[in-house]
């Protein structure tokens, strides 16, 4: 009969550590949505290129001491037509929205507005992505609730829809006014 050793005790140790690295991993807050690092923080640096007739928008603009959104988008993003008539109706209830254009023809940008309507009450290009990058964006459309002294409370990844708004913005919304 062989004898007891640590060392064959090892196996089932590295496999039940694995086993419960994944169980944690598994059961998140909110498992459909993705971390930010950002939020909590002040918003990075607004650095954008003008929209040809179309008010601008930078830093002073998210320090103004009101809650806002702002609204990453693309004429090419599919998701974007999707959530467009969602931010048409928080810009119609007077909420503000600022826009900011990533990565697209101007042109087709400015189509895009025309022919569903502009809900932003400012918009900038981020023509090659940096400022996309400096706020940690993983794609279009990505909209953040920021309150009066530009700091993030909320990044939300995707369209946003009714049950988003309800379910998500509205909340982050009020603790952004109540910060």
């Amino acid at each position: 009969m062989a004898k007891f050793s640590p060392l064959m005790a090892l196996p089932v140790l590295v496999f039940a550590s694995f086993v419960g690295l994944a169980v944690t991993g598994m059961y998140r807050e909110d498992p459909d949505g993705l971390p930010s690092a950002r939020e909590g923080q002040p918003a990075p640096p607004v650095v954008l290129t003008e929209f040809p007739g179309k008010a601008l928008f930078d830093d002073a603009t998210l320090r103004d001491g009101e809650v806002k959104l702002v609204n990453y988008w693309a004429s090419w993003c599919g998701p974007c037509r999707v959530e467009h008539p969602s931010l048409e109706a928080l810009s119609k209830e007077g909420l503000k929205i600022y826009g900011v254009n990533y990565k697209d023809q101007q042109a087709n940008a400015a189509a895009f507005l025309e022919e569903l309507g502009d809900p932003y009450t400012g918009i900038g290009r981020d023509e090659n992505g940096r400022m996309a990058l400096d706020w940690g964006l993983y794609g279009v459309p990505e909209t953040y609730v920021i309150d009066g002294e530009g700091k993030i409370v909320l990044r939300f990844a995707g369209p946003v829809t009714q049950r988003v708004i309800e379910g998500t913005l509205r909340p982050a919304l009020e603790r952004a006014k109540q910060q």
